[in-house]
């Protein structure tokens, strides 16, 4: 079947940048519900990279959770994306995988507006 190229031209691909989608269908940067997302995503990522750098060691979770002193029940939840975990454990996870790890903190600014 041959398309008409007249047609083509005028049917024009609309593309959205990742942030402007967010900003519509989530909220504002700054706002509650973007907060929360950004949030779970970062504990997404960590658990991730947790399990990634844990099966590269050969451990399980059950081995991991020895380690540490943790039910291989709480491994399982940090890789799914919990929460609820302390800044300790995912100490103590990074340092029975021999990883360091590298924490920024820093003030948040707000973006002056220009008239």
């Amino acid at each position: 079947m041959r398309k008409n190229k007249t047609n083509m031209k005028n049917n024009k691909i609309k593309i959205y940048k990742f942030d402007h989608i967010k900003d519509e269908f989530i909220g504002k940067k700054g706002t509650p519900e973007r907060e929360e997302y950004e949030f779970e995503l970062k504990t997404e990522l960590l658990g991730e990279t947790i399990k990634s750098i844990r099966i590269s060691r050969n451990l399980t979770q059950e081995q991991l959770g020895k380690i540490i002193k943790v039910q291989k029940s709480q491994i399982s939840k940090l890789e799914s994306g919990a929460k609820n975990v302390t800044v300790e454990t995912i100490l103590k996870i990074f340092d029975a995988l021999k990883m360091g790890i590298l924490i920024n903190v820093f003030p948040k600014t707000k973006k002056k507006k220009v008239a």
